[in-house]
């Protein structure tokens, strides 16, 4: 049995203590807990979500949010070209399903296509040529921490971004499989997660996008994450893999997509979910329904990896790394400074290993005497577009692609 499967099944075990007996409860949190039967479905205790290490296959993320569970990760962690399974960040909108049983699984392709299909697993990979690559999801909420007045929502800071490699079949060659028709301009996704409410009739999160970004051949049907299963707060069995856009349009527990012949009006496309303000508005104000617009490709971001902000430097020369990513295009260069902007470094930039996977840069440095200093860096993307010291405010706290900076003390 896989490593990642082992994730699976702890997690579904302690799914199903925290709803038994109290007894049985007490063996996950080591005592009795009289009440274990009212525990509402998809809530944390507190002593296990005191540190999200104690989710199943996943290492010293930040808990944000217990209903519905969500947790990022520290830049630091983030150093890997490839980021490790269990430092990839959970995004959930519902309570994950119960059975994520592949060999089960069945994905329905249907709406406005010429055959509509049912697929398992088996069938996706038999039927379809299997490819894989390293590919960047981020929430479109990535940086809501920072904005002032606060926007409503998970309060992100910089760990809501990953760069696993993904397995699995090109969406487009399975819509195109089942033949699209004229008239399909948008795609709507669904998965198996539940609502939050427990009402069956509503979806947690349903989104969709254009065709032409459907079409793209790097969005996945993914069912392996880093060569194994995919972990079950990541998606498992299946999922959806669209880098470049907000991570919501990259269903987890994927089992239906099907074409439209309208922008999808599904759970989190409509209103102002992952949409922005047409026009530029100030702190606090209040922007009609109607002037919002959807976000599609994510901006500009860079991340520094190394050192760790805060970290004691005794070294006169040292190396500060990390990443950088930009939506549906490469970046062109990055550079860093330590003298708050004064004047800036250039860094050494490596390619993607593939299209839509981030590109690690690394540079080092001197500083010339003991102190505090602080880090900055700023990538530019092919477009020649480059990460502002602070964005605009806007009211849902999307796209926050401001400088990342980390303070150190050479000592």
């Amino acid at each position: 049995m896989t490593s990642d499967n082992n994730s699976i099944n702890e997690w579904n075990r302690r799914k199903f203590l925290m709803r038994s007996t109290g007894a049985s409860a007490g063996l996950v949190l080591g005592m009795i807990v009289p009440f274990a039967r009212n525990i509402p479905d998809g809530l944390l205790p507190i002593v296990l979500a005191q540190d999200a290490d104690e989710i199943a296959g996943k290492d010293n993320l930040s808990l944000l949010n217990d209903r519905p569970l969500n947790a990022e990760t520290p830049p630091h962690l983030l150093d890997d070209i490839v980021t490790p399974t269990d430092r990839h960040f959970i995004r959930n909108n519902g309570n994950p399903p119960d059975d994520v049983d592949p060999e089960s699984w069945l994905l329905t392709i249907d709406g406005l296509v010429e055959t509509p299909l049912s697929l398992t697993i088996e069938e996706l990979k038999n039927q379809f040529e299997i490819v894989t690559y390293n590919l960047l999801i981020e929430c479109g909420g990535n940086g809501r921490a920072f904005f002032d007045p606060p926007a409503r929502g998970n309060q992100w800071t910089y760990g809501a971004v990953a760069c696993s490699q993904w397995t699995g079949v090109r969406l487009a060659d399975v819509l195109n499989a089942a033949g699209i028709k004229p008239d399909a301009v948008y795609t709507a996704h669904e998965g198996t997660d539940s609502h939050l409410s427990g009402d069956p009739e509503k979806h947690p999160v349903s989104r969709g996008m254009p065709i032409d970004k459907a079409m793209d051949p790097f969005n996945l049907i993914a069912f392996e994450q880093n060569g194994d299963a995919l972990h079950p707060m990541n998606g498992a069995p299946l999922r959806l893999v669209v880098p470049g856009w907000p991570g919501s349009c990259s269903q987890k527990w994927l089992n239906r997509i099907y074409l439209r012949d309208q922008v999808h009006d599904g759970a989190k496309m409509t209103g102002t979910s992952y949409r922005v303000p047409e026009y530029k508005v100030a702190p606090g104000q209040k922007v009609p329904e109607e002037d919002f617009k959807i976000i599609e490709a994510m901006p500009v971001k860079s991340l520094i990896t190394y050192p760790e902000t805060m970290a004691d430097i005794s070294a006169n020369e040292f190396e500060v790394r990390g990443q950088a990513w930009a939506g549906d295009t490469t970046i062109s260069a990055v550079d860093i400074s330590y003298d708050f902007g004064a004047t800036w470094q250039k860094t050494e930039l490596q390619e993607p290993t593939n299209p839509h996977a981030w590109q690690r840069w690394s540079v080092k440095i001197n500083l010339p005497q003991k102190g505090y200093y602080e880090v900055w860096a700023r990538a530019t993307d092919a477009n020649n577009i480059s990460q502002p010291f602070a964005i605009d405010w806007n009211p849902k706290g999307y796209l926050n692609n401001s400088l990342h900076r980390i303070a150190i003390q050479r000592v």
